[in-house]
């Protein structure tokens, strides 16, 4: 199907459809304070910024011979800039203040010197907090890989996963504990988990933890830490909550940061304006027949009309998943896993839901429903245009 650009902005479909009008849109239109105009961009031409430093590799770092292999195991060779600059402070023991985005290689940045820290010391502990089970599980991991024959254990803590399993394997003393906020405050409120013990943290994605309204969680899980520790902060952005939490849990810090590129520059992005008699089904599903929509993520307000929408693409014989709070973690985490390994072309996800979802090669975000606001938006259309490539967003109207 091609589109015409309307001088009012917007893609408006050549072919037309007669039915049902908008069904769903209710839950789109209902709650937006989004201004159409904000929809409505070119991505910005610039050129791609390289994140690695090529003249340094890992094997100059002070680290482990193990961990090194570790690394050159998994195909890396140089490291990225924030990986440059703060796995050097962390060895010395420094606390650090981190503003990077999803996909800098900052989970490399702390796990490696964190691994290399705690094979010198088996008695020291260290936490991690992530916002969302997804990247929990990223980070467990990518923890692995990368503490292969080190000996070094961990335990993954997180809701929707068994809590009695969970607290066997903290009486097997880890050294790692990777959790969400919420399941470390339950467990450590029973008396399972001892943060006084902790005297490692890395709280990452901050920013995200603050979106989800955790802020009180992470004061509580500051105020049982160890006083005498050491503590990296990473966040992609820093506003005026993220710098009280970041001035309460560090100490003296080193701030590392690399540039990149906003939330949305690299997006082009439109909106799709319906007529009166269109039915915004039909519509999607049309444009899901275009050749250059590979690998597409759409977004719906409600995790009802996720499952009605996956449905409808189902019977039309689309390749499909619907993500929302609904599916059971081990479900989440395998129709995450089809859609990273291109099992599946096309991702259905509520704002929830897709939180901390890390998907390379995304080339289009589609708002089905209409984000409640222009953050969310942000958040939404950030999963495109990653690593220096063109992404598209757009979004029903």
């Amino acid at each position: 199907m091609r589109y015409n650009h309307t001088n009012k902005g917007g893609y408006r479909p050549q072919r037309r459809y007669y039915g049902s009008r908008n069904r769903g849109s209710r839950f789109s239109q209902r709650s937006s304070t989004i201004s159409i105009d904000k929809l409505i961009a070119k991505a910005v031409d610039t050129e791609p910024v390289n994140m690695f430093v090529d003249d340094y590799n890992y094997s100059q770092f002070d680290i482990h011979t193990i961990l090194k292999n570790n690394i050159y195991s998994k195909g890396y060779s140089n490291p990225t800039k924030i990986q440059y600059q703060a796995i050097p402070e962390i060895l010395k023991g420094k606390d650090i203040l981190g503003i990077a985005s999803t996909g800098s290689g900052k989970t490399a940045a702390f796990l490696i010197p964190m691994i290399n820290k705690l094979m010198k010391d088996r008695n020291d502990k260290c936490l991690i907090v992530e916002p969302t089970r997804e990247l929990a599980i990223q980070i467990q991991d990518e923890f692995r890989s990368l503490s292969r024959n080190t000996g070094l254990k961990s335990v993954l803590i997180m809701g929707g996963n068994s809590m009695k399993t969970q607290i066997n394997v903290l009486r097997t003393d880890p050294e790692f504990v990777i959790c969400t906020p919420g399941r470390l405050k339950d467990l450590t409120d029973r008396g399972y988990l001892n943060l006084s013990y902790i005297n490692n943290v890395v709280l990452d994605e901050v920013d995200r933890m603050l979106d989800m309204g955790f802020i009180a969680d992470i004061r509580f899980i500051i105020q049982k830490l160890n006083k005498e520790r050491q503590s990296l902060f990473f966040s992609a952005t820093m506003d005026r909550k993220s710098e009280e939490i970041a001035n309460t849990l560090l100490l003296n810090p080193i701030k590392v940061e690399v540039e990149v590129q906003g939330p949305g520059k690299n997006v082009d992005q439109d909106v799709v304006r319906l007529e009166k008699d269109q039915n915004k089904g039909d519509v999607l599903l049309e444009l899901l027949t275009h050749d250059e929509l590979k690998k597409v993520l759409i977004f719906t307000s409600t995790k009802r009309e996720a499952d009605r929408l996956c449905k409808r693409l189902l019977e039309k014989h689309i390749y499909v998943e619907a993500l929302h709070g609904d599916k059971r973690q081990n479900q989440r985490t395998k129709i995450i896993d089809k859609f990273k390994k291109g099992f599946i072309d096309v991702l259905i996800a509520t704002d929830v839901a897709s939180r901390g979802l890390d998907v390379n090669n995304i080339t289009h975000v589609i708002n089905y429903d209409m984000p409640q606001t222009y953050d969310d938006y942000i958040h939404r259309i950030g999963r495109t245009g990653r690593a220096g490539k063109k992404g598209f967003a757009l979004t029903f109207v």
